[in-house]
């Protein structure tokens, strides 16, 4: 995330200078404690937390653990992994819902924290689990807060209750009680109620705050932070605990270029949950929070859970059964081709599903200059063709490809190349089908050194195993595979190696023109 983009870059900077040491002394310790130390203060972090972090991870990478290991650096950045995980809360926690309806989610935060645009959010999420959230206006103060609130509402597809015009006219402690027996009356299983905040904290708002909560006794209060305020972050966040007290926090603006770090002490300080983190304006741009990813995103070891995730809820499962099939049998076409990207575009942006990747921290710029629009030209092209062409693409001739062309409004060029493009995709769709190995052009065979020649492979497969017994073949092979030198992240934590800038390249290549 780009919030945390300058502490991931010192951390990962000050880590791999750490890997080149075969052994760690005393000395080697205290140089890494220090940059880490100084790392987390540049990205606003709490003195008080910085301390307390810094210290637990020198008294651990000083201990047994890190001495006896076959590689100490190793251990040392899994160290500070845990302790990351420690002061981000530990464990996820998720929304604790009423055993009677309705469950009341009350919302709290400075003005300009994106509660209004979180409230839509929320209320888009619970949706899709089968909820039926009403949304309640209860800032009524903030020039038309009431009005965004509807808007919000109505993209979200969200029910709203809303009978004072704003503007300062109205009670919001009644509206917030009138809502809660109004979604009663409704039978509307939750009830998300956006309050009014302030440029700064005072007594106004806290009073007004105080009183919502005891007028609805909210299941959950839910403080909404800008992640980019610095280190009022936490000032803000323990008047708000003094004054209302939460239950769990929202990260708002995580997409954003700060520093960001302060966002990080709000758990520690408050020993409150970070529950959700906002990372875009739109309104799927939330997602419930994971200390133990959020770490590892910050240390750029990937996300590949939350990956595999987004994937899982944009990916038709029968659908996928049907490509698979024709892709084993020869019959996937570019109408097929045309699905598949529509599906990943449900995903969100290519450039934050490649960010998720371990070791992508290292290819900033290349994933910067990532272009999301190939998708739609690469669309554009086939939607320019008529049925028979998609499905039959060898009768693709030179007048019919001019006419695509500029259907597209693209060059023949772009036609001819997507058609390649086409068949390298299908051909490696089917190895993986059929439960072979794909082999990228310009990457080798997928599973090996990102860049390595067929020539190397070539020699690899020469050093197996000819054994005619099957069984004695297989175990030979087997244990020359465990010899050979594992892949592993930019830490050595395990896992992939971070793709190379010609394998995205070549991905973008696929997916469009190249």
């Amino acid at each position: 995330m780009a919030t945390f983009g300058t502490l991931s870059d010192r951390l990962t900077e000050t880590f791999r200078n750490l890997r080149k040491k075969g052994q760690l002394t005393p000395a080697d310790v205290d140089g890494t404690v220090r940059e880490i130390r100084r790392a987390l203060l540049d990205a606003d972090v709490a003195l008080p937390v910085v301390k307390e972090f810094t210290a637990a991870v020198r008294d651990r990478a000083l201990g047994d653990e890190v001495n006896r290991a076959l590689n100490p650096a190793q251990q040392v950045v899994q160290i500070v992994n845990d302790e990351l995980i420690g002061i981000l809360g530990g464990q996820q926690r998720r929304l604790q819902f009423a055993k009677n309806p309705p469950t009341v989610i009350m919302l709290a935060g400075l003005q300009g924290s994106g509660k209004t645009t979180f409230a839509g959010k929320l209320a888009k999420m619970l949706e899709k689990d089968g909820h039926t959230p009403l949304l309640v206006a209860c800032d009524l103060q903030r020039p038309n807060a009431v009005n965004q609130l509807q808007v919000v509402a109505e993209r979200a597809g969200a029910a709203i209750y809303a009978p004072e015009p704003g503007n300062g006219v109205g009670d919001p402690v009644t509206v917030a009680r009138d809502g809660v027996a109004y979604a009663t009356r409704q039978q509307h299983d939750i009830v998300i109620i956006d309050t009014a905040g302030r440029l700064g904290v005072d007594a106004e708002l806290m009073k007004q705050a105080s009183d919502i909560r005891k007028a609805t006794q909210p299941d959950e209060v839910l403080f909404v932070i800008d992640a980019m305020i610095g280190q009022d972050a936490v000032n803000t966040a323990k008047a708000f605990q003094d004054g209302v007290d939460f239950t769990g926090v929202v990260l708002s603006k995580l997409d954003g270029d700060a520093r960001g770090g302060a966002a990080l002490s709000v758990a520690s300080v408050t020993g409150r949950p970070i529950i959700f983190a906002s990372t875009g304006e739109g309104l799927d741009d939330v997602e419930p929070f994971h200390p133990d990813r959020m770490a590892s995103r910050i240390l750029d070891l990937g996300d590949i859970l939350t990956l595999i995730e987004q994937a899982q809820s944009a990916f038709d499962e029968a659908e996928a059964m049907k490509v698979a099939e024709k892709l084993a049998t020869d019959t996937f076409t570019l109408e097929d081709f045309l699905e598949q990207m529509q599906q990943m575009k449900k995903m969100g942006s290519m450039k934050k599903m490649l960010g998720m990747l371990p070791g992508m921290g290292n290819m900033k710029q290349q994933l910067e200059d990532f272009d999301e629009r190939e998708i739609d030209r690469t669309e554009a092209i086939i939607r320019s063709m008529t049925l028979g062409e998609r499905r039959n693409p060898k009768i693709l001739n030179g007048s019919r490809r001019l006419r695509i062309a500029r259907g597209s409004g693209m060059t023949v060029t772009d036609v001819n190349q997507l058609v390649q493009r086409f068949d390298q995709a299908a051909k490696m769709m089917k190895t993986v089908a059929r439960g072979g190995v794909p082999n990228i052009p310009g990457m080798g065979p997928v599973g090996g050194k990102p860049g390595a020649s067929s020539k190397r492979g070539k020699q690899q497969k020469a050093k197996g195993s000819r054994s005619g017994n099957p069984a004695k073949r297989a175990a030979e092979n087997a244990g020359i595979a465990a010899a050979a030198p594992a892949t592993g992240s930019g830490f050595g934590l395990g896992g992939q190696a971070a793709p190379s800038e010609a394998d995205l390249a070549e991905l973008q290549k696929m997916l469009g023109r190249g």
